[in-house]
């Protein structure tokens, strides 16, 4: 059963208002994508490397994904969906266009953003996570990219918003170097006694574990 009110209106809403207006430009490599030109009554709630989400005020429990020009990435995603199936910890697909997915909407903060705002982060959110991935692998997909701004966390609860990247090989060792990082510095620390950390601080952390990875790869 869908959970949006009218799927043929909103998906009028989205190919006849958003996707012709909106305008979605890569300035620079490896930094989420510029939103601009944002049509009335929608707003843009985020945006990686290659999309943007955006929710509109008529459907409060759905977000649209629009992709800018790599598409052979949005067929992925919808591959990877179909694969998952339904999870708790995970959003879900409830329809699709050439330029976008219709995504259950998942509420809450990212882990980066707990840190940024000083809140805690219960071991509760790591647990369900972990969960989480291992379910992925059990339906045969690679948990690939999860890292502070993917994973959201309400009311104690973990939850894995991007998985556009599950279908790739190979071992990606960002969620295993953060839960590490968790238990070894942040609920000795930061857990007892929360503390709002600045973001710059975190994109300089964010930037040089990209540049301490990549340059391991090389020695």
């Amino acid at each position: 059963m869908s959970i949006l009110t009218n799927e043929s209106e909103f998906k009028v809403l989205i190919e006849k208002e958003l996707i012709p207006n909106v305008n979605l430009k890569s300035e620079r490599p490896n930094n989420p994508i510029v939103v601009k030109n944002i049509p009335e009554g929608w707003k843009c709630i985020g945006s990686g490397n290659y999309a943007a989400v955006f929710i509109h005020h008529s459907e409060p429990n759905v977000v649209v994904k629009v992709y800018g020009k790599d598409l052979d990435g949005l067929e992925k995603e919808v591959q990877v969906y179909k694969q998952l199936g339904e999870h708790p910890a995970y959003s879900k697909l409830i329809q699709f266009g050439e330029k976008y997915l219709v995504l259950k909407r998942l509420e809450g903060i990212t882990l980066y953003n707990a840190l940024a705002n000083g809140d805690r982060i219960p071991e509760s959110v790591i647990k369900d996570v972990n969960i989480a991935l291992k379910y992925a692998i059990s339906r045969g997909l690679n948990p690939y990219d999860v890292h502070g701004k993917n994973v959201m966390m309400k009311d104690g609860r973990g939850y894995v918003v991007d998985i556009s990247d599950f279908y790739k090989k190979g071992k990606d060792e960002k969620w295993e170097d953060l839960v590490k990082a968790y238990y070894k510095l942040y609920k000795k620390t930061l857990y007892k006694v929360p503390i709002k950390i600045p973001l710059k601080f975190l994109d300089f952390t964010r930037h040089s574990y990209r540049f301490y990875k990549k340059l391991k790869r090389k020695i």
